[in-house]
């Protein structure tokens, strides 16, 4: 990664570069006769925590992120199947993302008692794969995902925007690029480096690293209540959950509809799910893409996190 605004008078802060400056490693793993990429960073005899990243984003969202977290863990993220640098498929599903996800975990040889970090539709899928194979990991945090309050109304999102299948030339990609579901944020020197990792070559050009057919091919990923209710009968299993406090996916009712299902309840509310049973915690200021909004803060939460799901 170039140094594109590394300067003694730059506004990007020391600890971002330190971030993204520490090497990870790159692997592949075959799932379905397609390519799926991880990286690694860190001491693998350590605790053990697998990132999982949102629609259309990728592993490098977590590069300012997974580095912060290597005085305790190993961390490995993944790129979902059309997205990223993994391969393309004619299809995709959320069963697939579920091997896809045991796959990683398996090739980085990751013991059982590891703890899955998935933002928003990463959650998801990291959800389903808990309900295929519940002993495969040991904690599960999940960032601004879950599942909406039955009365809680979606909130009215423009459709996303259309774009040229390649520009031509990275700048005039760059300078397209947006957050999905669209937010402000006023780190901008984050968006600068997700959008320059984002981009990859093609016919003379450039295109963003996701696959353009993956909405429309895509099925069995329906957020359905007894999958997280599932979540709370795995005996010694751990949840919780950091949200951006301004997220209009995430209202409050939501966070204790989710509470509730994770305590291992079908209960509308979580009046009496106590926080020490399945924590929440809200980053202020942050909206969907807590940790673009907030990156300090986020990071200070799952460390607390982590540490509170640690073996005592």
């Amino acid at each position: 990664m170039a140094r594109w605004d590394k300067a003694a008078s730059s506004p990007i802060p020391d600890w971002f570069w330190e971030s993204i400056e520490t090497e990870a490693e790159s692997f592949t793993v075959e799932v379905e006769e397609c390519e799926v990429f991880y990286r690694c960073w860190g001491d693998p005899s350590k605790p053990a925590i697998l990132l999982i990243h949102g629609m259309y984003a990728h592993s490098h969202w977590w590069d300012f992120i997974a580095p912060n977290l290597l005085d305790s863990h190993y961390v490995v993220a993944m790129d979902l199947s059309g997205m990223g640098d993994s391969d393309y498929r004619y299809a995709y599903s959320g069963s697939t993302y579920v091997q896809e996800v045991l796959a990683v975990a398996d090739a980085a040889r990751l013991p059982n008692d590891s703890t899955l970090v998935a933002h928003s539709f990463g959650g998801l899928i990291a959800v389903k794969t808990l309900n295929v194979a519940p002993d495969r990991f040991g904690a599960l945090i999940l960032v601004d995902s879950g599942i909406r309050h039955p009365d809680d109304p979606a909130p009215e999102l423009p459709p996303p925007g259309t774009r040229a299948a390649i520009y031509p030339d990275r700048e005039s990609a760059q300078a397209r690029f947006r957050l999905q579901p669209p937010q402000p944020c006023d780190n901008e020197y984050l968006i600068t480096y997700i959008a320059k990792t984002s981009l990859r070559p093609e016919d003379g050009g450039w295109t963003w690293k996701f696959d353009e057919d993956l909405p429309s091919t895509l099925s069995n990923v329906e957020r359905k209540p007894e999958d997280f209710t599932r979540l709370g009968l795995i005996p010694g299993f751990k949840v919780g959950l950091i949200y951006g406090q301004n997220s209009m996916l995430f209202s409050e009712k939501t966070v204790t509809y989710v509470q509730a299902l994770l305590s291992g309840t079908e209960q509308h509310t979580a009046e009496s799910i106590a926080d020490d049973v399945i924590p929440a915690v809200a980053i202020p200021d942050a909206q969907h893409h807590v940790f673009l909004d907030q990156p300090l803060l986020f990071i200070e939460a799952l460390q607390n996190m982590l540490v509170r799901f640690s073996p005592s």
